[in-house]
């Protein structure tokens, strides 16, 4: 048998090699004693894409000997050659629960809606993905995970973001270089939505709704007001202050939108009146605040609700669409927006959209537009061709070119 040494620091390990084709051992230097002599620990040492690897297999105590050690090898060989992951390449791979952590720290700091990736961890993804390693998680792991979301009764889009929630959370781990792998969503179908707004108000409806709500509760009232006229998100009026308002050009500065830009809003006469009655002495404070405790309003009172049950305005009413709920009065200042004939691109500068699509399912309501324009395009034509003396065809055939 051969002796090698190689250095451990300033201790010289003196390796032995076996009968065993890459198989070593050392003996213990005082740490362990077997059957009265020192202990003998066995060692393997194999190659994988270049880079040495010298793994530990166990001590003669614990049962091993060089023809156990010769087996594991094989086994490491055998995991190389079909591309599978070493035990101690996988033992540095995180857990989810590790890099869900670490991006919802990020997502504090970076996301405007840091809160709902947080709920949607602690109450869709920790307890079936929290204890895995990412490596550990495939595309038919989260499939499962979409159909047994599905048959709790979420909505197809609270099941859509708790998969993009894990997509993000993949990303940022190969970004962030704590993983090397695929990303397991990329093999999963995501739930096909159909959530988009279609139920807005008459002015008639919206009269009934503002005058039954001041009724009960005016700081309710206001804040539906502000939507209706402005277009401003639930999240945007509870975080509206005295310093975001300017009244002397009847502008409303929203400094925490949902895509953490600032827009402009403008400021009806109406609203206008309702913000100086409520306006802080404080310019740093807020407009809105729980009448209870003082506290910032996280959540619309179901004050709102109530009131529009009340009214009626969703009796017998199944589709989620066509329910009367908060953001359709954000969705009714959209709407007015384009009937009167509002250009698309102002309704989205106005809503404080992300991208144009988001603002085009309003163009269906803007018929009398698309009509006006293709028929001043014809008059147009009509009016150029009737200044013209227009030559038919085969008589122009006829006349002869210039030389």
């Amino acid at each position: 048998m051969k002796k090698k040494e190689e250095s451990a620091g300033k201790l010289k390990i003196k390796w032995i090699k076996t009968r065993y084709q890459g198989v070593y051992y050392r003996v213990s230097q005082g740490e362990k004693v077997h059957n009265g002599k020192p202990d003998r620990c066995f060692f393997i040492r194999f190659k994988k894409e270049g880079r040495r690897f010298m793994e530990k297999a166990g001590w003669q105590s614990e049962g091993y000997t060089p023809k156990l050690a010769a087996q594991i090898r094989a086994e490491r060989l055998r995991m190389i050659r079909h591309g599978e992951e070493l035990p101690r390449e996988k033992a540095k791979i995180p857990h989810f629960s590790e890099m869900a952590d670490l991006y919802l720290e990020w997502a504090a700091e970076n996301k405007s809606r840091d809160r709902d990736d947080k709920s949607r961890y602690e109450k869709h993804l920790k307890d079936p993905l929290g204890k895995k390693r990412l490596n550990e998680i495939s595309s038919f792991h989260l499939e499962r995970l979409k159909s047994e979301l599905t048959k709790k009764d979420l909505a197809p889009a609270t099941v859509k973001h708790c998969l993009v929630l894990v997509r993000e959370i993949f990303n940022k781990a190969v970004e962030w270089g704590k993983y090397k792998g695929s990303n397991p969503v990329k093999g999963v179908k995501l739930p096909t939505l159909s959530n988009q707004r279609e139920r807005f108000l008459s002015h008639e409806e919206a009269d009934k709704l503002l005058t039954d709500l001041k009724k009960v509760s005016q700081s309710v009232h206001d804040q539906a007001l502000l939507s209706l006229h402005c277009g401003l998100r639930a999240g945007e009026i509870f975080n509206l202050r005295g310093q975001d308002l300017d009244f002397a050009n009847g502008l409303i500065r929203i400094m925490d939108s949902k895509n953490k830009t600032t827009r402009t809003a403008f400021m009806t006469e109406a609203v206008k009146e309702m913000l100086g009655a409520n306006l802080p002495e404080n310019p740093s404070e807020l407009i809105f605040r729980d009448r209870w405790h003082g506290e910032p309003i996280k959540n619309i009172s179901k004050t709102f609700d109530r009131t529009v049950d009340s009214l009626g305005f969703n009796k017998g009413v199944e589709d989620p669409r066509q329910r009367v709920v908060f953001h359709t009065l954000r969705h009714t200042f959209g709407s007015w927006l384009a009937i009167q004939g509002t250009p698309i691109l102002t309704i989205k500068e106005l809503l404080g959209h992300k991208t144009l699509a988001m603002s085009e399912r309003y163009a269906h309501l803007t018929p009398d537009m698309k009509r006006k324009a293709t028929l001043a395009l014809e008059a147009s034509f009509n009016e150029s061709r009737d200044e013209k003396k227009v030559i038919p065809f085969a008589a122009a055939k006829e006349i002869p070119v210039s030389q």
